[in-house]
C-alpha cells in the first residue's frame, strides 16, 4: 500500500508567522446555527501564510507568476535530506550528501518540530547563498525547506530567493517535515492558482512508493 504524508502546515488562526504577513481570519457570513440551509465563510490572509510557493514573480520584476508555475516541476521524484544544522544550510554541507538522480530538493532541519505551534524565531535556518548557487548546479528543478523562508530573517539581498527564482527553480517554504524520515518520495505539491501572484499557500504530500513511473518520465 502507497502510504501519504501530509508535510503542509495547519492553517488557523494564531499560527507561527513570517513577521509581517497579514494573519489567516476565516468568517462564516451564513451559518445553520442561524437558521440557514448551509454553513459558508471567507477567508482573508496573506499569501505567504503556512506552507507556501514562491513564483519568480516574487522577487524578479518580469518573473512568472503563480498560475504558470510548471506542474512537471511540483510533482515528481523528491529526496529529502536531514540536516542537523543550527545556523544555515552551506554549500559544504550540501557537497557529500548523494546528489545521484535528484531533481527536488527537500530539507528536514530543527525547524520541522517549531511550526506547529510557539513564537516566530528570528534565528530560523536559512540557505546561505552559496548553498542556493550550488542546488541551481545540480539542475535541481525545486527546492524546499521547513523555514518560512529561504533567506535568513530580513535579509537585505536575499541572496538564496534570487539564486534558485531567478534559475527557474521552484520554491516551497513552511513544510512541516517533522514525522518523515530522510529518504526519497513522489511530492505532490498543488499552490492556488492565483492569477498575478508572487506565491500561494499550497497543500503538499509525500508519497512512499518506488516512483519507478515517475523516473521512468523525467528526463
Amino acid at each position: 500500500m502507497m502510504r501519504v504524508h501530509d508535510v503542509s502546515a495547519a492553517i488557523h488562526p494564531g499560527m507561527i508567522l513570517y513577521p509581517g504577513t497579514p494573519a489567516f481570519q476565516r468568517d462564516e457570513y451564513r451559518s445553520m446555527r442561524e437558521g440557514e440551509t448551509s454553513n459558508n465563510s471567507r477567508i482573508s490572509m496573506g499569501a505567504h501564510v503556512g506552507t507556501h510557493v514562491d513564483a519568480p514573480y516574487h522577487y524578479l520584476k518580469s518573473g512568472e507568476k503563480t498560475e504558470s508555475l510548471s506542474l512537471d516541476a511540483l510533482v515528481g521524484p523528491a529526496r529529502l535530506f536531514r540536516l542537523d544544522v543550527q545556523k544555515s544550510i552551506r554549500a559544504d554541507d550540501l557537497r557529500g550528501l548523494d546528489w545521484s538522480g535528484v531533481k527536488r530538493a527537500l530539507f528536514r532541519t530543527r525547524m520541522s518540530d517549531r511550526l506547529r505551534g510557539g513564537q516566530f524565531d528570528p534565528e530560523f535556518v536559512y540557505l546561505e547563498g552559496s548553498a542556493a548557487e550550488f542546488l541551481v548546479e545540480k539542475q535541481v528543478v525545486l527546492v524546499g525547506v521547513d523555514s518560512l523562508s529561504i533567506d535568513r530573517f530580513r535579509s537585505p539581498q536575499h541572496p538564496a530567493h534570487h539564486a534558485l527564482l531567478g534559475n527557474g527553480v521552484v520554491v516551497i517554504e513552511g513544510l512541516d517535515l517533522s514525522g518523515v524520515e530522510p529518504g526519497d518520495y513522489v511530492l505532490v505539491c498543488a499552490p492556488l492558482k492565483i492569477v498575478g501572484g508572487e506565491a500561494a499557500p499550497a497543500r503538499a504530500f509525500l508519497l512512499e512508493t518506488d516512483g519507478e513511473h515517475f523516473r521512468g518520465n523525467e528526463k
